[in-house]
């Protein structure tokens, strides 16, 4: 079947921003203008098309990124809309991974706020061009210029403004568009479908000017030929400067940025111009880099006659189809009946049903080209990650990464015959989310949930219920502490076992170390002479990394540890793999607690935006808890609060921030550092923690 639209009218785009910045209300602006929905939903009512879970229409947020399909201008928009919730991250970082374009929205009052940075480095870290978009231009406080400023200066961007506001907050009525040099206004009878060009105000013209100038000068700077036309004061045409900031743009030389309101229906088409005439289609890029299974370095190219080369990015669970998996298509064509090779997993798969989303609708389709973006029906073994190849010319792409989980709780069902119901639904649910993690204590027998923030796991919950019909028990929260040594320790441990026949001996002196911060384990076999042989060696590494899982002072995992395997001896008979891996085991325990071991917790980035009244009270409180403060910023009225705040003390601090500011503040808050726990906190912690492991225990075995 030959494809719909040439790949050079294709756009694969995402709408990244901090939460409430407007992204879910631009995208149904978006759909609403292409033609591809004739009402308009809105976030406020419950109706928008993107966010079509229970969840994110309860509470007004973005939980899940979904994918759509709009037409513009002739070309084929596919678009991610993703949440601005810091719990969900994980929604961004997967959807950059396989995107060719981003709109950065900004509020126009809040500006760059914290998530906005965040998911501004996660786009840079995939090397995705950007283009911005200031909405909320009519709101109160609504400053355009001073959120440029910001881009420029806190996210390193060179923005340049293609359009700008007529008028701001209340007055904002229009935009100037700086390549056409004209004004535009919105027919509000028409909710902005209609709109008309006309001259610039008058009042503006000079400022117009003078911006208009700037654009050419700084979009003129990363082209020659138009650096001779604007030195020489030579016409430049629209055409001309369009393809210059498209291929700036590419470049990540400038950052073109524009300015509307997606509620009040002003600067969206204006918008979606930009995405077509500066946003990369899939052979505008680089070809994507792969390995082959023996580790050679591979190239594919954006071409539908290529080997099938594909990236499975997101899993998701449909109660009428089963398990979906969302794939980006590089290279080829991805036929429906056909058969592809998980190249990750090394197993052949069928492909059954191909569609083509719309938020929770789906459009069957028989071929996913190149460049596309789709959900397969029948990848039982993919998981978001993996590549999905041809067989016969296979080709491994790089793999998405992942935040770790810092937030853990015990789940446990009503009664021990639901327990396989409640397995199954986690499992389903690990599947869709890479940073929802399922552990088995095998002591107590918990089953342990972790992930990225009380409001992630929040929302699980709920979708067990909801979605699973299961219903399950939780404990309170818990922290993902670590176990860590503070200075080096030899130990020099012999085991010795001697029971008729055939007996065990191994014998194995090592140092222990601490490493920095974030540096895990290292592992160094320094024996010389052969006194411990090379057979037993990596067992003796494994013995370590296992008596780590766990660790001995209070069953928290150990982490930034060097261990050095100094010397030690074998017996012709009586020395094994086993007998080696148990010595090393019970010597690493016993070195472990020799040293001064150290409780490490996890330590918050957290930014508080707050009404200026409330700031000293946030303050003592955040301090209260354990907190450092980074500093305050001022925004209009508002303070930014940033701390460093452990996450044993913000269980619960959003309902209390809320109380205290009347509902006016609002924070983010994500994993900064593992710091050490005060020596008096960390005993207090670790005797509770044994006082419950062996209170468990007993109630296990009685």
């Amino acid at each position: 079947m030959a494809r719909e639209y040439p790949m050079e009218k294709v756009r694969n785009i995402g709408i990244m921003a901090h939460i409430d910045a407007g992204k879910t209300t631009c995208t149904e602006r978006i759909l609403y203008y292409t033609g591809r929905k004739h009402k308009l939903g809105e976030v406020h009512d419950g109706e928008a098309t993107m966010d079509f879970m229970e969840q994110e229409q309860e509470r007004g947020i973005t939980i899940t990124s979904a994918a759509t399909t709009a037409d513009w201008r002739g070309h084929q928009v596919n678009i991610i809309d993703t949440p601005g919730h810091v719990d969900f991250t994980v929604e961004v970082e997967r959807s950059l991974r396989v995107l060719d374009g981003v709109i950065g929205l900004f509020c126009g009052v809040g500006g760059v706020e914290a998530q906005s940075e965040t998911v501004w480095r996660q786009a840079e870290k995939y090397e995705v061009p950007r283009i911005a978009f200031v909405n909320k231009m009519d709101r109160a406080g609504a400053d355009f210029y001073s959120v440029v400023k910001e881009i420029e200066n806190e996210l390193g961007a060179n923005s340049v403004p293609v359009t700008l506001p007529i008028g701001q907050g209340e007055d904002f009525q229009g935009i100037v568009d700086l390549i056409k040099n004209c004004a535009v206004y919105y027919e509000e009878s028409s909710k902005g479908l209609e709109y008309y060009e006309t001259e610039i105000p008058e009042n503006m013209k000079d400022e117009v000017d003078g911006w208009r100038r700037q654009m050419v000068e700084r979009v003129s700077e990363t082209d020659e030929t138009l650096l001779e036309k604007f030195c020489a004061d030579e016409e430049i045409s629209e055409e001309e400067l369009r393809m210059a900031i498209r291929k700036a743009t590419h470049a990540h030389a400038v950052c073109p940025v524009l300015c509307g309101s997606a509620f009040k229906n002003k600067g969206v088409q204006r918008l979606l111009d930009a995405v077509v005439d500066y946003l990369p289609s899939p052979v505008d890029l680089p070809p994507v880099s792969g390995s082959c299974l023996e580790g050679e370095q591979l190239e594919r190219y954006p071409s539908d006659e290529g080997p099938v080369a594909g990236l499975a990015f997101k899993v998701m669970t449909d109660q009428h189809v089963g398990k979906l998996v969302f794939v980006r298509i590089y290279s080829g064509t991805l036929k429906a009946g056909t058969y592809i090779y998980n190249s990750t997993k090394k197993k052949r798969q069928r492909v059954g049903r191909i569609l083509r989303m719309h938020a929770k609708h789906q459009e069957m389709v028989d071929e996913l080209h190149t460049g596309e973006i789709g959900a397969v029906v029948g990848f039982r073994d993919t998981v978001t990650g993996d590549t999905i190849c041809s067989e016969e010319e296979p080709i491994v792409l790089e793999a998405i990464e992942f935040p770790t989980p810092v937030l853990s709780v015990a789940i446990r069902p009503p009664s021990r015959h639901e327990q396989e119901k409640l397995s199954e639904a986690l499992v389903k649910l690990s599947d869709e989310d890479p940073t929802f993690t399922v552990t088995r204590e095998e002591e107590t027998e918990d089953t342990i949930i972790s992930g990225m923030g009380e409001l992630h796991l929040e929302v699980l919950l709920q979708r067990l219920q909801h979605d699973f019909k299961v219903y399950a028990e939780t404990s309170d929260p818990q922290v993902a502490y670590r176990e860590t040594i503070t200075g080096p320790v030899e130990v020099n441990e012999k085991l010795v076992k001697q029971s008729g026949g055939r007996g065990q001996y191994a014998h194995v002196i090592m140092k222990l170390e601490p490493l920095n911060n974030g540096e895990g384990f290292n592992f160094e076999n320094n024996v010389r002479g052969g006194a411990v042989p090379k057979e037993y060696v990596p067992a003796v590494e494994t013995g370590c990394i296992d008596a780590m899982a766990k660790g001995p002072w209070a069953g928290y995992p150990v982490v930034d540890v060097q261990v050095q395997l100094l010397d030690g001896s074998s017996h012709d008979v009586d020395s094994s793999e086993k007998a080696f891996h148990r010595c090393a085991y019970d010597a690493f325990r016993k070195g472990f607690m020799k040293d001064n071991p150290e409780l490490l917790e996890p330590v918050m980035e957290v930014n508080v935006t707050t009404p200026e009244d409330y700031a000293g009270t946030i303050t003592g409180d955040l301090c209260g808890r354990r907190g450092r403060i980074l500093g305050m910023d001022s925004r209009g009225n508002y303070q930014v609060i940033k701390a460093m705040v452990p996450l044993a003390n913000m269980f619960g601090y959003a309902s209390e921030l809320r109380n205290t500011t009347q509902g006016r503040a609002s924070f983010m808050m994500h994993l900064g550092a593992y710091e050490a726990v005060p020596y008096t906190i960390a005993e207090e912690i670790v005797a509770e923690r044994k006082r419950k492991l062996e209170k468990e225990k007993a109630e296990a075995e009685s």
